[in-house]
């Protein structure tokens, strides 16, 4: 009993931490860890007074400032990095380790729809912060003067010039108290900024952010050193003004590339832990393709979460774990406003998997971030939408979509636009529906040409082959999707938004029919014809061979008995071919 109990152990696995961001909490309670306490020894041998890391959200940037919290701070647990690559410094450890008192803050929770919210939810993260040091109050060290000024911070009316002051009077306190400087950790310093930004009160956060850090950083002598982090780089003469102390480490630096993210090592090594190694290739092309400096990396919250669902279901498909995190409005707004040829056709090239040259700009405000296209680049290379491929040569760099999960995010805000927009298009699309119904083949083409050429297609022709064998969904290629590859899928829903405008039509999609499934049935409201429709896309141009391939494919598996048995004897076959912007349309009556 005891011996089997013993293996029963053994087998047992680490759980994995899907959310977690205390760092101590992922070593004290038998989480799978991937070891990056290397961040802090690079910090230590090459810190600045303030540095600021600017990574993609999910990539790990909270776990690490607790990870720093926990190892510099004078109440932390020396236990929970026995093991790790920190505790092999030894003249570091005991130079630093436990040595210094921390004020760690998070501004990420600060989201609200007016300032006045936003504010109280700014007081109450300084709140929780400063209360976890009530033993000031006992302090011989302090004066009754201090005491009373350290208790403003913990006052539920805190007022706003209390609130700008806030972090450099909690400074001075412990300076005081411990008689050594103090280590200070802002995570997601931006988070408040962006959402001002969305909800219309920006400017009012900016200032008192910028009071916020401008005392804590710029007038703060009891500060050892700081660090930062956030998805931007906000323009120094916007939030950091008079800071000259600041190191500002982005995406695009060599420096600490390896820190923020999991690197083909780590994952493979993850894979073989949980006994799913076989996942490898497609945990890659959906999860991988960052590059950080020099270093290419994965997003940390999608594999882990895939790699949860494997380990139970092996037969799951991929999906996108990340465009339910976020609204994903700076791939919404890039898509609206794409207004030229030029930029749509960019667009395209990217998500066909090719590579695009752009002068990046990564000091921004958020006021500037969607002033110009331009801009809008730069916003989607710094939050992880496009990723650089190469060396950059100066402010030029190689831009590309940075895997399938990041693609299909584009691929959904394209359709959703073109849903959004497909009814001003009234009498365009009636046109083509009554071409249809008529049997004109001509206008039936000409129009729905006319249509691909103003609308953002999703091809691909470019795509690796593992992209093109992948839906943009991220679901199975199943018999309800017949195997179709992007391309069709996108000519398929462009031909299901057109048909939607006739709302007294019935229209299918991969219908169950005869010996196999029907790309589109449509059913006029005359009652009394049947309208099928096979799309193909003519990867190699042959427009007319692919019409010809959808014409046999619906004669093949006899589409049309169906529709037969009820009654309907008025039946049209349509072939469409598709390539880029133009397309072919043939049809056999029946």
């Amino acid at each position: 009993m005891m011996e089997g109990a013993w293996k029963e152990m053994e087998m047992r696995k680490k759980k994995l931490p899907i959310g977690i961001e205390n760092f101590e909490e992922i070593r004290k309670e038998d989480f799978y860890y991937i070891d990056k306490t290397g961040l802090i020894v690079e910090l230590l041998h090459n810190w600045g007074a303030v540095n600021l890391f600017t990574r993609p959200r999910r990539f790990g940037k909270s776990l690490n400032m607790s990870m720093l919290e926990h190892f510099f701070s004078l109440d932390g647990d020396k236990s929970i990095f026995e093991g790790l690559k920190i505790s092999k410094e030894t003249a570091l450890c005991e130079e630093y380790m436990g040595k210094y008192p921390v004020i760690s803050v998070s501004l990420k929770g600060i989201d609200a729809l007016n300032f006045e919210m936003a504010f109280r939810m700014g007081a109450r993260a300084v709140r929780r912060t400063a209360s976890k040091v009530q033993y000031l109050l006992e302090s011989d060290a302090l004066s009754e003067s201090d005491k009373m000024e350290y208790q403003s911070l913990l006052d539920s009316n805190m007022d706003e010039s209390t609130f700008c002051d806030s972090l450099r009077i909690l400074s001075e306190m412990l300076e005081k108290h411990h008689g050594t400087k103090v280590i200070l950790l802002i995570d997601e310093y931006d988070v408040p900024l962006a959402k001002a930004h969305a909800n219309g009160y920006y400017d009012q956060m900016l200032s008192l952010i910028r009071s916020l850090l401008g005392e804590a950083l710029k007038t703060n002598n009891s500060s050892k050193f700081a660090v930062l982090t956030g998805c931007l780089r906000i323009s120094k003469e916007s939030i950091f003004t008079g800071l000259n102390n600041l190191k500002v480490l982005t995406v695009a630096d060599e420096r600490f590339d390896e820190y923020f993210g999991f690197t083909d090592k780590e994952v493979r090594e993850l894979l073989e832990y949980y006994d799913v190694a076989d996942h490898y290739e497609e945990v890659k092309r959906w999860y991988d393709g960052y590059q950080f400096g020099n270093e290419e990396v994965y997003c940390p919250w999608d594999v882990l979460n895939h790699c949860d669902r494997i380990r139970s279901e092996s037969h799951v498909q991929p999906e996108n774990y990340w465009i339910n995190t976020s609204s994903n409005d700076a791939v919404k707004r890039f898509i609206q406003e794409s207004a030229n040829a030029t930029t749509k056709r960019e667009i395209e090239r990217l998500v066909a998997g090719e590579v695009i040259m752009k002068e990046i700009h990564q000091e921004l405000t958020y006021s500037e971030i969607y002033q110009t296209i331009d801009n809008i680049w730069s916003l989607l290379f710094t939050t992880g939408y496009l990723t650089q491929r190469g060396k950059a040569e100066g402010r030029q760099m190689k831009l590309a979509i940075p895997n399938l999960e990041i693609r299909d995010i584009y691929v959904t805000q394209i359709m959703e636009f073109f849903k959004e927009n497909v009814r001003e298009d009234g009498d365009t699309l009636n046109r083509f529906c009554d071409a249809l119904r008529n049997k004109d083949v001509e206008n039936v083409e000409k129009i729905f040409t006319e249509y691909l050429r103003r609308t953002i297609s999703i091809r691909d022709t470019a795509v690796r082959t593992d992209m093109k064998e992948t839906l943009p969904t991220g679901k199975a290629t199943t018999k309800e999707t017949k195997g179709q590859s992007p391309s069709v899928c996108f000519y398929h829903g462009v031909l299901l938004g057109i048909l939607g405008v006739k709302n007294r039509w019935g229209i299918s999609s991969n219908r169950e029919m005869g010996e196999g499934y029907a790309d589109i049935l449509a059913e006029p409201d005359t009652g009394d014809m049947g309208i099928i429709i096979e799309v193909k896309y003519a990867h190699d141009g042959d427009l007319d061979g692919a019409c010809k391939a959808a014409l046999k494919q619906i004669k093949y598996t006899k589409y049309e008995d169906d529709l037969s048995d009820d009654g309907v004897e008025n039946i049209l076959k349509y072939g469409i071919a598709c390539y880029k912007k133009r397309c072919r349309v043939m049809l056999v009556e029946k």
